[in-house]
């Protein structure tokens, strides 16, 4: 029996669902596509769009994932700023922690331990 690489969701709405909160927080912080892909462990322009377009059945564990920090890193910045606009603007803004680097730069250095770091580091400033 051999595994397969890329498991993937059981449900084709938890896909849906999850590229589409993916999109409406890269949006909200103004994410270009290609950077969008990286985000997303991606290397084809194509799939993203098709992920757009709703055109998605079934996500590997590893986009599962990163759209998962993703997710905890948009609700923590929910948590951390009463204010939507600098919740949004945060992910640009240089950061020491980072080396001065914004967290979105850091998390687009592309491996999935970059959005962990900054998922912890948020999570570290309210509890």
């Amino acid at each position: 029996m051999s595994k397969d690489k890329h498991p993937t969701l059981q449900s084709e709405k938890e896909a849906h669902v999850a590229t589409s909160v993916f999109f409406n927080i890269v949006n909200a912080w103004n994410v270009k596509l290609e950077d969008q892909l990286i985000l997303l462990g991606l290397h084809s322009t194509s799939v993203i769009d098709n992920l757009k377009a709703g055109k998605v059945t079934n996500l590997s564990d590893d986009t599962l994932n990163r759209i998962s920090y993703i997710i905890r890193i948009y609700k923590a910045l929910g948590i951390l700023f009463s204010v939507k606009d600098q919740a949004h603007a945060w992910p640009r803004k240089p950061n020491a922690h980072f080396n001065n680097e914004s967290a979105l730069k850091y998390m687009l250095k592309g491996n999935v331990t970059h959005l962990s770091d900054v998922c912890r580091y948020l999570n570290s400033q309210y509890f």
